[in-house]
């Protein structure tokens, strides 16, 4: 691993890799969703209600600016930090072997002792699959809201690829639960297989100590031409910076990005970082931006550039409000 100074500048930055184990996670015993023997499960009763298939409720804690009847929540005492899980990656590690693309589907979601309800961290429809290759960064559409870790942590997922008209011709690649207990997951990050019937997926995680909540929005204005836009956050995690990729993909016309929900541990910088470039060059312009990590309250910054203006926005926030 490469350190850094925990309130270092960006310049000589390195971001580390991930400390990499590839035995398997241990993947509960009649977990499957596809059989529905995750429902007939004794072991989740009186903590995980598995029947209960609703998305979490709950959104990040966004408040709005002090006035002169109400304290800056930047100066809050009575809401503190705490343990947060936050997954860095997750990767498509093996596939079956005489396939260059798939068509892969399906979620991938937590649930925790906050309301127990999913909160996904991949979510994609049969009818809305991703198309990618053995190797490739599966994006990930959330969380809804930070990953409370100050209990035991469920991992579920079902991921499928599509191979033709019907379901039932479809392939599984993952599918059950695991566990994570809170007070012996790593702070630092790692890395785990998950293995299934055909094909498996590496997740890389952490348990952040003393983490709040950073809720990124990001609006792009004045397009002058169309280009491609790589956007990550980097966390200081353990005495290691770690990126975590948010966005890449093209941008033809002003828009918002989907909002991001990151952990990170308070009073560190977060950064994030832009790489911008024209379609069809290699050449890419590198920026950054810094947040300081905070109870409460929200900070602003504008990147003005020859093809668009990059307006980034991050609220901070507690799990524990």
């Amino acid at each position: 691993m490469y350190r850094a100074e925990k309130r270092g500048g960006i310049n000589g930055l390195v971001v580390s890799h991930s400390a990499v184990d590839m035995f398997s996670m241990t993947i509960i015993e009649n977990s499957r969703h596809r059989d529905g023997s995750i429902y007939r499960n004794k072991a989740f009763e009186g903590h995980f209600c598995i029947t209960n298939r609703d998305e979490t409720r709950l959104e990040p804690m966004m408040f709005s600016e002090p006035t002169d009847c109400r304290p800056s929540w930047e100066t809050c005492s009575m809401h503190s930090a705490c343990a947060m899980m936050q997954i860095f990656s997750l990767k498509l590690a093996k596939i079956p072997i005489d396939n260059d693309c798939i068509q892969l589907y399906g979620y991938i979601a937590v649930r925790d002792d906050l309301d127990k309800l999913l909160n996904y961290v991949v979510n994609y429809s049969r009818d809305n699959p991703i198309i990618m290759q053995q190797g490739d960064l599966i994006e990930m559409t959330g969380p809804k809201r930070g990953i409370s870790m100050c209990c035991s942590v469920l991992l579920e997922f079902d991921m499928r690829i599509k191979k033709g008209e019907q379901e039932r011709d479809d392939l599984q690649l993952i599918d059950g639960a695991i566990d994570y207990i809170g007070l012996i997951t790593a702070t630092f990050p790692f890395t785990k297989r998950i293995n299934g019937d055909c094909g498996a997926v590496d997740i890389t995680l952490a348990r952040v100590y003393w983490a709040v909540e950073a809720t990124i929005q990001v609006i792009i204005s004045d397009v002058q031409s169309g280009f491609n836009l790589y956007l990550s956050s980097l966390c200081f995690v353990s005495d290691v910076w770690k990126e975590i990729q948010l966005f890449n993909g093209p941008i033809g016309e002003s828009c918002g990005l989907r909002r991001y929900v990151v952990a990170v541990s308070l009073d560190t910088w977060m950064h994030l970082k832009l790489k911008v470039g024209q379609k069809g060059s290699n050449h890419y312009v590198e920026r950054y931006c810094s947040f300081k990590a905070i109870n409460h309250g929200c900070s602003s910054q504008q990147i003005l550039g020859e093809l668009a203006s990059i307006s980034m926005k991050v609220t901070w926030s507690t799990l524990l409000d």
